[in-house]
């Protein structure tokens, strides 16, 4: 448990404090107070009911470990879950972290499980600077969520690069391939977790922009606008991807159709052709002293003329008609 202090006035944040000298400094309301419970062994726990006074259902839902975004008001605090890009997810395994935070009148308090990279980055920030503390508590609060927000644009253009791969892959494809309809249904499973996180993130920055909250200075409210502006472009993306990938899964489909009835098309015409001439062989073939020609001593070759004749003849035909290559009444019109 890391606890940062902000005394007005001051040029630099106050640490090393203990979790006995929290109750005393939240009476203070002058101060600014931010308590980062990173990974706490459960005998910490004990805080958030006995020093901040968190309902029973709200401690409960700190300790588990999944949980969908959601915000919810008490007479003293705003309880709230938002969901962070975890540092090794990817467009095919898209992969969330959840963030259990809790506004009140001169604190912040966050509770993660896994680690932050962006509530890392806002401590360094709190360190170097105490401008972040100094416009009160609802300030610091917007600086760790847009810091949250701007870990999805990575995100978002590694789906942009996957995307357009597996397009390219798709149209050069010559046979069917298992491996690219397994990377378009992981893309799908990820583009679906993005956009289910993102859309109810999105309803949650939206009431805390619009002054929904008392607990958020209206100073402040332009501010989360613009993080909610930011989440705007990531659930649009996330809406154009599900289109694109359905689109590709399309094409893959199609791509795969078009290649069998190729294939199809050239046996049916192997077939086309051999029937005419297991005609004339079954014809010949047949055990009986009256059939015509059977004695004649040229048969035997005329019968290979006549049966070569009628290939050429069918597979000229089928050019002709554009079955097979293109026919040279389409390349004239082409010219």
């Amino acid at each position: 448990m890391e606890i940062f202090v902000y005394r007005p006035g001051a040029e630099r944040i106050e640490e090393n404090y203990t979790v006995a000298d929290l109750p005393e400094l939240l009476k203070d309301k002058s101060l600014t107070i931010w308590v980062d419970m990173d990974n706490p062994p459960l005998e910490e726990d004990r805080v958030l009911q006995d020093v901040f006074g968190l309902h029973p259902l709200v401690i409960e839902d700190c300790r588990a470990e999944r949980h969908h975004p959601k915000i919810e008001e008490f007479p003293n605090y705003l309880y709230f879950i938002m969901h962070g890009v975890r540092a090794d997810t990817s467009a095919q395994r898209f992969n969330t972290i959840e963030l259990d935070a809790v506004l009140g009148p001169n604190y912040v308090l966050t509770y993660h499980i896994d680690t932050f990279r962006s509530i890392n980055i806002v401590k360094q920030r709190v360190r170097n600077s105490p401008i972040t503390c100094q416009r009160g508590p609802t300030f610091l609060l917007h600086q760790i969520l847009d810091q949250i927000v701007d870990f999805y644009s990575p995100v978002l253009d590694d789906f942009d690069e996957r995307i357009s791969a597996l397009e390219d892959n798709i149209f050069s494809l010559k046979s069917p391939d298992n491996s690219i309809l397994e990377e378009i249904m992981s893309l799908k499973r990820s583009v679906l977790r993005l956009r289910r996180i993102s859309s109810k993130q999105l309803d949650i920055l939206y009431r805390m922009s619009h002054g929904q909250y008392a607990l958020i200075d209206e100073q402040a409210l332009p501010f989360f606008r613009d993080i909610y502006d930011h989440l705007v472009r990531v659930t649009d993306l996330a809406e154009n991807y599900r289109d694109l990938i359905s689109g590709a899964l399309d094409a893959y489909l199609s791509v795969i159709s078009n290649r069998m009835n190729e294939i199809m098309k050239v046996l049916t015409i192997f077939s086309a052709v051999m029937l005419p001439l297991t005609f004339i062989a079954g014809v010949y073939g047949m055990n009986f002293d009256n059939i015509p020609e059977l004695h004649t001593p040229n048969g035997y070759f005329v019968v290979w003329i006549v049966m070569i004749s009628v290939a050429l003849g069918m597979l000229t035909f089928f050019w002709r008609r554009g079955w097979i290559g293109e026919s040279k009444a389409k390349k004239e019109g082409k010219e």
